[in-house]
């Protein structure tokens, strides 16, 4: 049977999460001209342009931030 966590343990993970991802956020902020690849503009991204109208929807963007936050997730709640 595996015991309840102390509140203030999972307050301090939940804390320690949020910053490493805002630390991972502000890297990407910091560098994210220089990567070879336009995240928001790949390949599978739907973009429909007319006279006056724009249509956009980052599908392959969503499913590579998707898989990305998942792994991340996952690596924090597999931790003791």
């Amino acid at each position: 049977m595996i015991a309840p966590m102390d509140p203030q343990r999972a307050f301090g993970r939940l804390v320690l999460a949020a910053g490493i991802v805002l630390v991972l956020v502000g890297l990407f902020l910091a560098t994210g001209a220089k990567l070879p690849f336009k995240l928001g503009r790949l390949p599978g991204d739907i973009a429909i342009k007319r006279e006056h109208f724009t249509f956009y929807f980052p599908l392959a963007t969503s499913v590579i931030l998707s898989l990305v936050l998942t792994l991340f997730v996952w690596l924090l709640r597999r931790r003791p």
